[in-house]
């Protein structure tokens, strides 16, 4: 009696363990059904985009909070070395790929336009106060490459006519990327085209030997950020930043002579009219399986009266293949850009022009599941 009682409690034991099992596996969501399960996305890269890139990121996920996308701003060229060697799934880059580079991985990968920026000059200049700076490529040729000194040299002094009395007798402290940089590439990019052959073509990149640190004068900050913080805190110093972080941090900002020979400040009215400018050249793909290789050469320095001269695109590149629930969760991220992204802009940005806006768009008509 005993034996057959105790075979009866392990069976009702048993059943009361599969019922319990059942109700949880029915009330808990399941980590492995479509929506719901929880999906991790990492990438890495510009830190030109990465306001924008985190503003939407934790607004998206608010919205669709199985989805967590991680970033981590190390540089552009950081991010497409981590991407390529697939410690990431996606990377941030303000140029797009080399000819060369993007020749290597044809077919295989996607490049997006994402939203536009602008590299603003910014200045720590106590005398100035609430005046404006104007400085032109060759000027700034001439200070990045250690040939101007002084704050009160006479170019820059041409320049400010309205101001000259102010400027200085300060030696200039020169602040640069010390990282592999996309928003170095589009600002030497940028001196290379507006300053009739001062500034040299070897010099353009991601990553240069800067003439001025020869001087004792040159400094490098790490990211914008490391920029930003050299600028605020050294008085008489110059450098470059994307737009935003200057806006944030409340940094002086040049007025930049454009191609048609005004002088521009960066907001959203000048960045548009050189972002619609570079999509009328023809130099654009269509496509995010093209060659964008040629898209500085349709930005920076662009035609126009409107155009601010150091107005970029900064990208997102992916994987034109990635497994089911990747490419859903990043289908699902560069829809809800394109649907909802424009309300989010922050200062300092801007919305793509409607044309470019098609290239992201096909890309997610292109991405596939598998691999």
């Amino acid at each position: 009696m005993i034996t057959i009682w105790m075979h009866r409690r392990r069976i009702l034991s048993l059943t009361l363990f599969l019922v319990l099992a059942l109700i949880i596996s029915l009330t808990t969501p399941s980590l492995i059904a479509g929506n719901k399960e929880t999906i991790h996305i990492r990438g890495s890269g510009s830190t030109f985009l990465q306001l924008q890139l985190m503003a939407w990121i934790t607004i998206f996920h608010k919205v669709r909070p199985s989805i967590t996308i991680e970033y981590n701003g190390v540089g552009s060229g950081a991010g497409q070395q981590q991407f390529f060697e697939h410690l990431t799934d996606f990377c941030g880059s303000d140029p797009p790929l080399s000819h060369k580079t993007w020749l290597e991985h044809k077919g295989r990968i996607l490049q997006l336009p994402i939203v536009l920026g602008a590299v603003a000059v910014v200045y720590n200049i106590p005398e100035l106060k609430s005046h404006r700076l104007r400085l032109d490529g060759k000027v700034l040729s001439m200070i990045y490459l250690g040939e101007i000194i002084y704050w009160d040299n006479y170019y820059i002094k041409r320049l400010n006519p309205g101001i000259s009395n102010l400027l200085p007798h300060a030696k200039i402290i020169v602040v640069h990327r010390s990282d592999s940089s996309g928003t170095t590439e589009i600002f030497t990019y940028y001196l290379h085209r507006s300053s009739d052959g001062l500034w040299p073509k070897r010099l353009v990149g991601k990553d240069i030997e800067w003439p001025v640190d020869r001087t004792g004068r040159g400094l490098g900050g790490k990211g914008n950020a490391g920029v930003v913080s050299i600028v605020k805190n050294t008085p008489y110093s110059i450098g470059y930043v994307e737009l935003s972080y200057a806006l944030r941090y409340g940094l002086d900002v040049a007025l930049l002579r454009n191609r048609a020979g005004y002088y521009i400040e960066p907001n959203t009215t000048t960045i548009i009219a050189a972002g619609e400018n570079a999509a009328r050249t023809g130099l654009l793909p269509i496509s995010p399986t093209g060659d964008f290789s040629k898209e500085l050469e349709a930005i920076v320095y662009s035609p126009g009266r409107l155009s601010y001269p150091i107005t970029c695109f900064t990208h997102i590149i992916i994987w034109a293949k990635y497994p089911p629930h990747k490419a859903e969760a990043i289908r699902d991220f560069l829809s809800w850009i394109i649907s909802s992204g424009d309300k989010h802009i922050l200062p300092g940005y801007a919305p793509l022009p409607g044309p470019v806006k098609g290239i992201i768009i096909r890309a997610i008509e292109l991405m596939k599941s598998g691999g």
